[in-house]
């Protein structure tokens, strides 16, 4: 992919700039490689353009003559908060800031591929690595403060209803490679379908330019989004799944402790 893969007039300039700052720090990148990689630049514009954007709206936001650009972001996050609130409850907002963030970064990078003169980071595994780690981190950390670190692990050495020798022979063991499918699954579906979508637009641009590539790059702009939707969707359910069984395990201890003093559902119909 590297030998097709045209050069990028920015990521030239980026490592003009940069590239004697890192050789004076002692950074060395190998043979026939730039200092900064272009996935690294096309990320560091994201960023860039998300500060400069909350700079901007910092001093334009109103809550009585709001813009038509304030109005499609508040519609975008409601959007999203309402994923949240639909599979976690009305706790969900609070992981809106890190959900939020990742959709958004996803979703931009995956666009970046359709503009001239830009790539998509999302076509490089290693940023791909690098958000499905983020999340999968995020979710377990969010697991942990919901429950304990003592009762999390339980639930994946000992789950309810499972005897001891069989929870830590057969499905600990299964928790494990299920959880660490989870950061691979994330990572790969982005990767795949980004890097698959940015290589045939380059080898129909290889065929007849300008024109043919056309079709593929309108699927993309489909694609893109889909793919962070898919995102941001997996997350959210991976963390309902960790914050969750706290909360199911204090239902059913009180929902046993009502029915044991004759104050369950069941007897308050009967009475």
């Amino acid at each position: 992919m590297e030998k097709l893969e045209h050069p990028l007039l920015i990521v030239d300039w980026v490592n003009a700039l940069f590239a004697p700052l890192l050789a004076a720090l002692g950074y060395r990148p190998a043979a026939g490689h730039e200092a900064i990689p272009n996935y690294l630049v096309m990320s560091g514009l994201i960023v860039l353009g998300f500060l400069a954007l909350g700079l901007v709206l910092r001093s334009t936001l109103s809550v009585e003559h709001p813009s038509r650009f304030q109005i499609v972001l508040e519609d975008l996050l409601l959007a999203v908060v309402g994923i949240l609130e639909q599979f976690i409850g009305p706790d969900g907002r609070k992981f809106l800031p890190l959900i939020g963030t990742i959709g958004a970064f996803i979703l931009v990078g995956n666009y970046m591929g359709l503009v001239p003169g830009l790539m998509a980071p999302t076509s490089n595994i290693n940023v791909c690595v690098a958000c499905a780690i983020t999340a999968w981190i995020y979710y377990h950390v969010q697991g942990i403060k919901a429950q304990g670190l003592f009762s999390y692990i339980k639930h994946f050495v000992i789950p309810p209803g499972v005897p001891v020798f069989i929870g830590v022979a057969i499905m600990f063991p299964i928790e494990v490679i299920s959880h660490t499918a989870r950061a691979m699954s994330l990572s790969l579906r982005l990767f795949g379908n980004i890097f698959g979508e940015e290589l045939v637009i380059m080898i129909l641009g290889m065929i007849v330019p300008f024109f043919l590539p056309l079709p593929m790059m309108v699927l993309g702009l489909i694609t893109g989004g889909l793919q962070a939707f898919i995102f941001v969707l997996l997350t959210t359910i991976y963390i309902q799944g960790a914050v969750i069984m706290a909360h199911e395990d204090g239902h059913g201890e009180a929902h046993a402790a009502g029915d044991g003093d004759g104050h369950g559902p069941a007897h308050a119909v009967a009475a």
